[in-house]
């Protein structure tokens, strides 16, 4: 009889992780958890002491040994730790995408083969494949594009994918429960996490604040020729484009289009300010390509929710590409991810350092 094939599962004590496990276990594979404990704060939403321990009921219900592995001490360091200092330098992060980088996948592999698995998978909803031209391997969005969580995966090398599998391809959300309600999971009816875990109450400004222990200064809004409209109360309250919470009256719809923390400013406009066709990117990664040869027609999205949108890509130096949209897009974000797309499949993605009209 041939041997199992070994496959350690990441699993954040929610009900995907959980189905994927199952799912991998009917399969024929040998399938073992592994929970990154990530927070100390009880009322967190992700990698908490209650996450750790609702995953090792999993494993029990499915026979499966469970793995813990404390990163808390990486957890601050390389995701809260870049998330103040990003909104510090008026940039608006998304740590989801720089946990999976530098925590969850980053250190997922490294663990599993210590361990002795030769396969990792997660309760990701895309899909893994292999050009069998070339051997590479590639990362497709999901089959049902309001569930696809490709985006949040783009930092994932050629060596993570070819020992990646995404058991969830295919299945609906609604499906995933009922697999895991059939088999008596004990997390079937969990909620999903919806807010940053380290900020489960989504005040981010009162967050930046205990975390530094001060407040930022008061300053300017500001419209787009430098004339003054009022006083702001610190640029960690503002993220591009929004509206609501400014504080300050102006007799129309004000939007917020730029934050300079070293001048102290905030600059809004009443709409027509949002909208730029370029950006530029760096801490690239790139699944279809080591790197582009020149310019490639990608379609992009500026935020998870964001459709895709024509554009073409330049590659820069320095490690910077510049992107150049057909229309032009709503509220680019410096600090969130860009995700570039050929068809379904994920040609990479990086930082966005600055939308403008032009660059």
């Amino acid at each position: 009889m041939a041997e199992k094939r070994r496959i350690l599962v990441g699993m954040s004590g929610g009900v995907d992780s959980s189905a994927a496990a199952l799912l991998l276990q009917r399969q024929g594979w040998e399938v073992g958890g592994l929970t990154f404990q990530l927070w100390d704060n009880p009322d967190g939403s992700c990698g908490t002491q209650q996450d750790v321990q609702d995953a090792a009921n999993v494993c029990a219900r499915l026979g499966i040994p469970h793995y813990v592995v404390d990163f808390r001490q990486q957890f601050r360091e390389q995701v809260i730790d870049r998330f103040v200092d990003c909104y510090i330098k008026g940039l608006t992060p998304n740590p989801c995408v720089e946990c999976n980088r530098a925590i969850k996948f980053g250190a997922f592999l490294d663990k599993a083969e210590e361990l002795g698995y030769g396969y990792i998978a997660t309760g990701h909803y895309g899909r893994v494949g292999q050009s069998p031209e070339d051997g590479r391997y590639h990362l497709l969005m999901a089959e049902e594009d309001s569930k696809d969580q490709s985006y949040v995966l783009y930092s994932l090398t050629q060596r993570q994918l070819a020992r990646m599998v995404l058991p969830l391809y295919g299945y609906t959300k609604p499906q995933v429960r009922e697999l895991a309600r059939e088999a008596g999971l004990p997390v079937h009816a969990k909620k999903d996490s919806q807010d940053i875990c380290f900020v489960p109450d989504g005040d981010v400004y009162a967050f930046l604040c205990r975390t530094t222990g001060r407040t930022p200064p008061q300053g300017d809004f500001i419209d787009r020729e430098g004339n003054c409209l009022g006083r702001h109360q610190g640029t960690w309250r503002y993220t591009i484009g929004q509206r609501r919470g400014l504080g300050v009256g102006f007799g129309q719809r004000m939007f917020v289009c730029g934050i300079n923390p070293q001048a102290g400013t905030v600059t809004l406009t009443a709409g027509e300010g949002l909208f730029s066709n370029v950006l530029l990117a760096d801490e690239l990664n790139f699944i279809e390509c080591d790197w582009p040869a020149g310019p490639t027609r990608v379609t992009a999205k500026i935020r998870y929710a964001a459709r895709p949108a024509a554009a073409t890509l330049f590659p820069l130096e320095h490690g910077r590409v510049r992107v150049e949209f057909d229309a032009p897009q709503r509220a680019i974000t410096p600090g969130q991810a860009v995700v570039f797309y050929q068809g379904r499949r994920v040609f990479g993605g990086g930082r966005i350092l600055a939308g403008k009209a032009s660059v």
